[in-house]
């Protein structure tokens, strides 16, 4: 089989690693910025605010989460939101885009749990079931999640009994190399639709995106493994595919110039690519731990800001993980 329908199986079949309930952090298999503090969510939620005050959103604007997993991110908007602006958690409609219904299920109950009847949500199994006027779409992670095939001098890769074999040619991944100056490395499938999708979803948006990865493409392979926080080169001689296939994450980094052009051949304009640290200083997150720090004991504080110091510090998640941001507006 192609290599992408690989990659779909290890991940999203109905015994794939991502279509059951998986645990984030240290009982898991890795960590993410909204399993390391509510601040990260927190931020994104002033920057929210900030978008209603500038006229862009609406007060009955969409706030959708893409591949919510637990629903933990979207949660901690909206607490962050109550906190902040509690007017909007009544008129703000909340979405969730996910198509598996056991994680459906595990967000509503964590939902009801944490909110009661306080907050309506809304799922959808993709974006083309949404149609709105006025959205801010939010996704942690989910580009890099997106199947690939892997290309190396001029051949795409097959797999037969978890062995890859690069003897294929496929004139779209091959075009792709070519245009992304890569002759060896990861093409990854499904953004230019993804982007047509969010585009036909509604007529103004503003979409923000955190992933690891460059705007140019790296020169190698970056698929790896992780595996209880172990971090594995698919192309170990020692990795044991067939014991890790659906068991473990699997992943590589992202392009994002590819990512920018499948938003821009879809009509939605590019603002920005920056460092995590950047944007979350930028979005506010140094005066949301000041507003805690004026409101708690200086022992939670100091819990809070240690976790907070992971998301923005260059050498834990802060440099590594990009924002990528784009909007549409419908007098384009």
């Amino acid at each position: 089989m192609k290599f992408s329908d690989y990659m779909r199986e290890w991940l999203y079949s109905d015994e794939g690693y991502y279509a059951t309930y998986k645990n984030i952090g240290k009982s898991g298999d890795f960590y993410t910025a909204v399993s390391t503090s509510k601040f990260f969510g927190g931020t994104v939620a002033k920057h929210i605010i900030s978008l209603v005050d500038e006229g862009f959103l609406a007060k009955d604007a969409t706030i959708c989460e893409i591949g919510a997993h637990h629903g933990y991110f979207l949660a901690d908007v909206i607490e962050f939101i109550y906190t902040l602006k509690p007017e909007l958690l009544g008129s703000f409609n909340f979405v969730i885009i996910e198509r598996f219904d056991s994680l459906q299920e595990f967000q509503k109950n964590y939902f009801k749990e944490s909110f009661g009847d306080a907050v309506k949500l809304t799922h959808y199994k993709s974006l083309s079931q949404l149609k709105c006027k006025n959205a801010f779409f939010i996704a942690n992670e989910i580009f890099d999640a997106f199947p690939c095939e892997l290309y190396y001098k001029g051949k795409s890769a097959r797999v037969e009994s978890h062995n890859i074999e690069f003897d294929v040619d496929d004139e779209w991944v091959s075009s792709k190399a070519n245009k992304y100056h890569k002759d060896r490395g990861e093409i990854a499938l499904g953004y230019e639709e993804f982007a047509k999708e969010m585009a036909l979803s509604c007529e103004k948006f503003e979409f923000m995106s955190f992933d690891y990865g460059e705007m140019q493409a790296r020169p190698d392979f970056s698929l790896r493994v992780y595996s209880k926080h172990e971090v594995i080169a698919f192309f170990d001689e020692k990795i044991k595919r067939d014991e890790l296939f659906a068991k473990s994450d699997i992943t590589y980094d992202v392009t994002f110039a590819h990512v920018k052009d499948a938003y821009e051949e879809a009509g939605v304009e590019f603002i920005e690519l920056k460092p995590q640290m950047v944007a979350l200083v930028e979005m506010g997150i140094l005066e949301l731990l000041e507003i805690l720090k004026a409101n708690v004991d200086e022992k939670i504080y100091k819990q809070e800001l240690e976790k907070a110091k992971i998301l923005i510090l260059p050498n834990f998640l802060g440099e590594r993980f990009k924002m990528i941001k784009f909007r549409k507006d419908k007098k384009q």
